[in-house]
């Protein structure tokens, strides 16, 4: 059970907006930083799956953003998680994402604007009035007859055209609609906006003057935002109480010897939940970060796991070493368990074809990967396990998301796949989950909260492995 069970204000507002690249995530990061100027205590979260805005929403908080994701993971559990992890005497910022209402289904049941409500939140809209005045009040007064339940207390103007252009659309607003425009927020060079690329914003990680680009949105925020009426707002909400139990149990926590996983991490590989780390150290594992990039050979380690990320970004780095290319090898060969997704699976291939080049991986996949101008695979995917592998049981339904450029195509047509597609892109022909001997690739994201099965999985191969190599040391002596 959910220990010390507690009923809290939970200070929070929600930061939503009408559409993607509405400027949420500056905005968000920008008031990030002031309130931690201010002196205040901040945790941030990101509606949905994404990885590149939790980074940048982490750097700036300073400690993780998690992802609520009721897509996945439920209502209750989202809640839980949100409980869990959010500041008590401080500010809780909650990023959107798409459009306020933007869901699965028509009727947005996995909307930013169904997550403010089960969160009890106060929303802000961040509205881009880019050639607009008065119509930017009409959407706003749509949004409010949409959904009257869902609490929009104010209004930030983003890309505004000058002094004349905010004036009007902000009385507009105010006048119409009775919400306060809270800031306005003129159109800004570009050296002010976040770095990005093909799968959205450039991670923190990729990004030298991070630290600069945080302070000068931070400026641009407290000379055109009412930062001290956001965080009023924010402290006007109800007590949240846990709704279940969100923890994972340690029933399948290895009893041996803890179990060692390594886990790529680097500029390459950065797209990790931090609940799928977190809980594989609760179930008794300890991880190992490594760079494929500078590292000649792997640790003894019992388990691998190779998250998401851009490794066609480094792609010479990696193809030139060769060393853990060969180590990897022999591992996976004895039976290592090895667990990649998406950037994961790349690294496995045999080759990488990227703007004309060709890149020779580890090739213990036989595939070779192809690198196209648009998404190959985007949007939540359902999966149902319906063959043998290593880390998940026969017949588990798995939700989970995808998000890749790169497309396999060239396979062996004997190589063997364990996930049945219901929804979503997958490697090919409705398939995904390659395996062989004791690895498992796919293009599929799990969250460790969503898909407890994952954590299971893990451990439970690596323990086996643990005690694999424990009998065969017994048998050479």
């Amino acid at each position: 059970m959910v220990d010390n069970m507690r009923t809290d204000n939970y200070s929070r507002i929600v930061i939503s907006g009408l559409s993607g690249d509405s400027g949420k995530t500056v905005v968000s990061c920008g008031l990030l930083a002031s309130f931690i100027n201010r002196g205040l205590q901040v945790t941030a979260f990101k509606k949905g799956p994404d990885y590149i805005d939790s980074a940048w929403l982490s750097f700036v908080s300073g400690k993780p953003a998690r992802n609520l994701d009721s897509y996945l993971m439920g209502f209750p559990v989202v809640k839980n998680s949100f409980i869990k992890n959010a500041v008590h005497h401080g500010i809780n910022v909650i990023e959107g994402n798409r459009g306020l209402f933007d869901g699965v289904d028509i009727s947005g049941t996995h909307s930013t604007a169904e997550l403010a409500k089960a969160l009890d939140a106060p929303v802000i809209i961040v509205q881009n009035i880019t050639k607009v005045t008065r119509t930017a009040a009409a959407n706003i007064l749509g949004c409010m007859k949409l959904d009257p339940d869902l609490n929009i207390v104010g209004v930030i103007l983003n890309q505004v055209a000058g002094e004349r252009h905010g004036k009007v659309a902000k009385e507009a607003i105010e006048e119409i609609t009775g919400v306060p425009v809270i800031g306005i927020i003129p159109k800004l060079s570009t050296k002010f906006i976040l770095p990005s690329r093909h799968l959205g914003l450039i991670t923190p990680e990729e990004f030298e003057e991070k630290s600069k680009i945080i302070q000068d949105l931070r400026n641009i925020i407290e000379e055109n935002v009412d930062v001290s009426k956001i965080i009023e707002l924010s402290e006007n909400t109800a007590s949240l109480d846990y709704e279940s139990e969100v923890r994972i149990k340690s029933d399948y926590s290895t009893k041996q010897t803890k179990v060692k996983i390594g886990y790529f991490k680097d500029r390459s590989f950065s797209f990790y939940y931090p609940e799928n780390l977190e809980l594989l150290v609760e179930a008794g594992a300890e991880l190992v970060p490594i760079s494929p990039a500078s590292q000649n050979k792997l640790e003894d380690l019992d388990a691998l796991y190779i998250g998401g990320g851009f490794p066609e970004t480094n792609l010479k780095s990696l193809a030139a070493n060769n060393s853990m290319f060969f180590d990897l090898k022999k591992l996976v060969e004895d039976g290592l368990p090895v667990y990649a997704e998406c950037g994961g699976l790349m690294y496995l291939a045999k080759e990488i074809q990227w703007k004309g080049n060709s890149y020779s991986l580890s090739g213990i996949l036989p595939i070779k990967i192809k690198m196209f101008d648009k998404p190959q695979g985007h949007g939540y995917s359902e999966v149902v396990v319906d063959s043998e592998n290593s880390f998940f049981d026969p017949g588990i339904h798995i939700k989970g998301h995808e998000f890749h450029y790169s497309k396999i195509i060239e396979f062996n047509p004997d190589l063997k796949s364990s996930l049945s597609v219901l929804r979503g892109s997958g490697c090919f022909n409705n398939r995904d989950g390659l395996t062989y001997k004791n690895l498992f690739a796919s293009y599929l994201h799990v969250h460790a909260l969503a898909t407890p099965e994952w954590v299971k999985g893990i451990i439970k191969c690596a323990s086996n492995y643990y005690e694999q190599k424990k009998t065969k040391i017994l048998i050479e002596r």
